[in-house]
């Protein structure tokens, strides 16, 4: 999981490349930065503004990894293209080998 995953604490974060107004919502995969890091790419319906494609990022990897909304919190990015999810949780490890496996 070196570069995609970060685990600890309680939770784990991973970061996402969004594109609003994408057409459809969905998680294409995994995608590499110039830099050499990663992310999660996803795109979604909803508009840039007043949160809406944040809320629709949210309520998409929710769905994705069948966890609760709650579960999820943008930690930063939010005017941004590249955000950072964090999963607060107990059993981190199933949500970590699917988020690998997308």
């Amino acid at each position: 999981m070196a570069g995609r995953i970060s685990i600890g604490g309680n939770g784990l974060s991973f970061h996402v490349r969004l594109t609003p107004k994408g057409g459809r919502d969905a998680v294409e995969g995994w995608a590499a930065a110039s830099g050499g890091s990663e992310h999660l790419k996803a795109r979604v319906r909803a508009v840039p503004e007043d949160g809406k494609a944040n809320a629709a990022l949210l309520s998409l990897l929710a769905k994705t990894l069948a966890i609760p909304k709650s579960s999820l919190r943008l930690a930063s990015g939010a005017t941004s293209r590249l955000k950072r999810i964090e999963v607060t949780g107990q059993n981190l490890a199933p949500i970590a080998a699917l988020l690998e496996a997308l």
